[in-house]
């Protein structure tokens, strides 16, 4: 991993392997059903639809009454993906929201009044608005806002924050109380008894599922990585969140690992020469995803382990669901396995471990300007990476979904520093901060990194 390509900052190179094959197909045929079953919810009351945020959500109980979810962070995502997130923006700011507010709300929002959607298709009005809150206290407002718009029932299910290193049970009592509850407003919502072998079998196909992720995300650990960890991880995100608990997201699944393994087998990576690996801090900017693939890309960089990737669940660690124990295995993911509820501290153990189980050359920082819970306490992390653990660690600046924060040519002036410094680095030995300032320039005054 020494050739040093010409300069690095050409024409980026289009990574080799996007899941253009069956996993990329399979992807698009189930977000896609997805968007139609919500439609059908819209026009005909039947499935009924709940929604509910990513982090913990208790999905494999809506799977027991076969009610579809709604994730308003998957539309706002798709609407900043597609470049059609600004103009809902602007119109939640009109109505009253402030600029530094979270732009995955003013999106959602702004959207819905403007009965915009990322597919085209209609959304429905939910039968709940199912607030699983999990660490962000404006997950609260955001879901007390969509029940006084949509005049839809609102359950707030409390998640308490882990103040110690092991679940405590009377936390895990405390939430497993309130899924009862939510069983008996689903079963008025539906019209349905609750199933329990229904809901041991979601539970089932949980497992399945997160077995079968957290293989794959090990697969990184091989050299070359045969995807990457961030930008590629967004493909297999949708149906993890999705279908999660049901039989067609343990088909999907298969075929993922499957074809991922046949990759490592074949010793086939990302790019025909995997130049860095790092380790990715934060969610992605949205708007301008392909070019900050591209701005990696360009020097064959690849994405091997990330947090954004674990905002679903931390099951690469171990934890997986019980289907002897259904409810308190719903409870402990939410509480334990839960990105948004954990401290600093125990991101920075998640972060270390990436770094040196993954056999990562350094770290990104994604700094996001309106998601507070995710970057407050960035700086300190970035400080703690570089002085005390001595890890290379570019910080970046911009916006996961408003796309008047991402400065291309000054974020990219940087990526293209780090990597030259560190690829210096790698091809003389020299310390990685001698190397930043001797090529990075004044423009690197946010490249962090060893003094």
């Amino acid at each position: 991993m020494t050739e040093k390509p010409a300069a690095g900052k050409g024409a980026a190179e289009k990574p080799k392997s996007e899941y253009r094959g069956q996993i990329h197909k399979l992807q698009k045929d189930l977000m896609t059903r997805w968007y139609q079953r919500l439609e059908e919810s819209a026009l005909t009351g039947n499935p009924k639809s709940v929604s509910l945020l990513i982090s913990g959500a208790c999905v494999e109980l809506l799977e027991s009454f076969d009610v579809v979810p709604i994730y308003p962070e998957v539309n706002a995502l798709q609407l900043a993906i597609r470049h059609e997130s600004l103009e809902p923006i602007l119109y939640a700011e009109q109505m009253g929201y402030a600029s530094d507010n979270c732009a995955y709300v003013k999106a959602d929002v702004g959207a819905m009044m403007l009965r915009v959607t990322p597919t085209g298709t209609k959304m429905p009005t939910p039968a709940l608005a199912l607030c699983n809150f999990v660490g962000c206290n404006v997950y609260t407002k955001w879901f007390e806002h969509l029940s006084e718009f949509q005049q839809t029932p609102l359950y707030m299910l409390d998640t308490p924050f882990m103040r110690t290193d092991s679940p405590r049970k009377e936390d895990v009592a405390y939430i497993v109380q309130q899924l009862h509850e939510i069983v008996k407003i689903l079963e008025q919502i539906t019209g349905k008894k609750f199933d329990i072998d229904r809901f041991r079998h979601a539970v089932q196909c949980s497992r399945q599922v997160e077995e079968m992720w957290s293989r794959i995300k090990r697969l990184a650990q091989n050299v070359p990585a045969p995807f990457d960890a961030y930008f590629d991880a967004i493909t297999l995100m949708g149906p993890l969140y999705t279908y999660r608990a049901n039989p067609k997201g343990v088909e999907f699944f298969e075929v993922a690992l499957r074809e991922l393994q046949e990759k490592v087998d074949r010793k086939e990576g990302v790019y025909d020469q995997e130049r860095f690996r790092v380790v990715i801090e934060g969610p992605p900017p949205y708007p301008y995803f392909r070019s900050f693939r591209d701005m990696l890309s360009s020097w064959k960089a690849v994405s091997v382990a990330s947090t954004y990737s674990t905002v679903g669940g931390l099951w690469e660690f171990g934890f997986r669901h019980d289907a002897e124990n259904p409810f308190e295995a719903v409870a402990l993911h939410m509480l334990e396995q839960n990105l948004c509820n954990r401290n600093m501290l125990q991101r920075y153990e998640q972060i270390r471990r990436y770094v040196e189980e993954w056999k990562a050359d350094g770290l990104i920082i994604h700094f996001v300007k309106s998601c507070r819970l995710f970057s407050a306490g960035q700086g300190d992390m970035r400080d703690y990476f570089t002085r005390t653990l001595g890890i290379p660690t570019l910080y970046l600046e911009s916006d996961i979904e408003d796309p008047r924060y991402f400065g291309e040519a000054q974020i990219k002036n940087r990526v293209d520093a780090y990597f030259e410094a560190l690829g210096h680095a790698q091809a003389t030995g020299a310390a990685v901060a001698h190397a930043s300032s001797q090529a990075a320039g004044p423009s690197a005054q946010n490249l962090r990194v060893i003094d």
